[in-house]
């Protein structure tokens, strides 16, 4: 038997800290759509400096993850298969940081504050600009939709991965202590 190779603890912290709060946001999002005052304007009060944090941890988890040596996928995964995990991956972090950039520029442009607390507001990134923050509103809206439905695919990849295919994915990330013989890859 070899152990399962684990993701670094740190990377697994950052993962499913990041995990929770891309779903909070995500359904924060939702809700803020088809929400009417106050409850609006309390929502916004978490969406934005929630993004900003999600900015600021998908930053520090790409370089994290550009530093680290990850475990490799198992041998056994189609190449077809490992491709759409490559791209999924860039896609994600990719999505976690254009996501609050948007927000932020979308935000800018149409001259509201991005507060992070009370006395704290971001600088603008982009100048006041109305058809600025209806494009970049819009684009916010699609990647947010692209988003949700990446984040079910990785969902279902993990799913995949421990239930169906009973390979080492899921638990390097979980940090489960599943065992399998190193010449008999079904066990």
């Amino acid at each position: 038997m070899r152990p399962i190779e684990h993701f670094p603890l740190f990377a697994r912290i950052l993962h499913w800290l990041m995990a929770a709060m891309v779903l909070v946001m995500l359904f924060i999002g939702i809700i803020m759509v088809s929400t009417v005052e106050p409850a609006y304007h309390r929502l916004i009060d978490l969406h934005r400096p929630l993004g900003i944090c999600i900015l600021l941890l998908a930053v520090v988890r790409l370089v994290n993850r550009l530093l680290m040596r990850i475990p490799p996928l198992p041998e056994t995964l189609p190449p077809a298969l490992r491709l759409a995990a490559r791209t999924s991956h860039i896609v994600l972090y990719a999505l976690m940081i254009a996501m609050p950039l948007v927000g932020w520029g979308m935000l800018s442009a149409g001259a509201y504050p991005v507060v992070m607390w009370s006395d704290f507001a971001l600088p603008p990134i982009l100048p006041h600009d109305p058809t600025l923050f209806a494009i970049l509103r819009g684009l916010h809206t699609w990647l947010a939709l692209i988003l949700f439905g990446v984040v079910l695919v990785h969902l279902a990849a993990a799913l995949m991965h421990g239930l169906l295919l009973r390979d080492d994915v899921l638990p390097s990330m979980t940090g489960g202590r599943r065992h399998r013989a190193v010449d008999d890859p079904a066990s």
